[in-house]
């Protein structure tokens, strides 16, 4: 089979390389004639002279060493650390004192390249791990916000909410704000629970935790464990003592490692495509009424990946008309 890129066919090779080995043609010339470069013709007559016709054919593009295959010890000792600890290859490639090219390899053989592919893992049951964090979002100008009305328009919409709100701040650009979304996530289903709040003080938190508690109680989930960053809010002694009183075990994620929460992070991403900057709000008002109805997209109805393409309210099976 002739290779994809070839210039020319093995007959055609044959004939170049006859013309300067047996007919005397300078390189140069058969080159110019067959249409390709000198190093082309010359190539083809020297291996007409070691192999005669049969050295006209192409030949297989791979090496001719293979490199030695990794250890299973090593692989195992490669993935241990990229489970349990998270690492990237260039940092378990410093432990074990091998390339992290070699590493970044076995972690692509085994399908540990991304960390998306770990937080995959789940728990067994509804309620066994909730996991909770806190997203922001500028606060939208009336009028709508830069994304979709453009920088000036954006800019001069601040300027005019900022104005009929009575900020102080007249020297520098206007600000108005934060959203803080707080979100709870079950681990098992994906269901997912929000609220939008001015602050993320623990005792914002505190209270989306008890009522989140009880949502998911409402919907026979009973909560065992949660778990969280390292934010003031979830270090305090009242996230401690509230946690506590719900009898639930708190843990929270290695420092500077938001990966461990992967499944909130990703649903963070999910939620600033498909609500918060998916379209034109005309005010902040308008953005956090419509947070209830894309939850309700999000739980009952939008196809999960990570769930075969069921809704993370599928998994609630003791919920009778979960599907409505």
């Amino acid at each position: 089979m002739v290779h994809a890129n070839a210039a020319l066919t093995p007959k055609c090779r044959l004939r170049l390389a006859r013309l300067v080995v047996e007919d005397g043609w300078p390189p140069s010339r058969a080159a110019e004639f067959f249409h390709v470069s000198w190093g082309t013709a010359a190539k083809w007559a020297e291996r007409y002279r070691d192999e005669g016709p049969a050295g006209m054919i192409d030949r297989s593009s791979a090496r001719h060493r293979q490199h030695a295959k990794t250890p299973a010890p090593v692989v195992r000792k490669i993935v241990h650390l990229r489970w349990k600890q998270r690492l990237g290859p260039i940092q378990i490639a410093a432990r074990l004192q091998m390339p992290a090219s070699t590493v970044h390899a076995v972690l692509v053989r085994c399908r540990l390249n991304r960390l998306t592919h770990i937080d995959r893992y789940e728990r067994s049951r509804p309620g066994e791990l909730i996991h909770v964090d806190v997203t922001k979002f500028g606060n939208i100008p009336d009028g709508g916000g830069w994304r979709f009305v453009g920088l000036e328009q954006g800019w001069a919409n601040r300027q005019a909410t900022r104005d009929r709100t009575g900020s102080r701040n007249k020297r520098y650009q206007p600000k108005l704000g934060n959203c803080y979304v707080h979100t709870v996530i079950d681990d098992y289903s994906r269901v997912a629970y929000a609220e939008i709040h001015d602050d993320e003080k623990a005792v914002t938190a505190v209270g989306v935790l008890y009522r989140a508690v009880a949502w998911f109680a409402e919907r026979g989930v009973t909560v065992e464990r949660v778990l969280s960053d390292n934010g003031s809010a979830y270090v305090s002694h009242l996230w401690r003592d509230s946690c506590g009183d719900l009898g639930i075990i708190h843990k929270r994620t290695r420092p500077r490692r938001p990966q461990t929460n992967g499944k909130i992070e990703r649903l963070h991403r999910t939620m600033a495509e498909g609500w918060a900057y998916k379209k034109l709000y005309n005010s902040e008002n308008t953005r956090r009424a419509a947070l209830a109805g894309w939850l309700h997209q999000y739980n009952h109805h939008r196809p999960h990946s990570a769930l075969a393409g069921h809704p993370p309210i599928s998994r609630l099976d003791n919920l009778a008309g979960h599907h409505n």
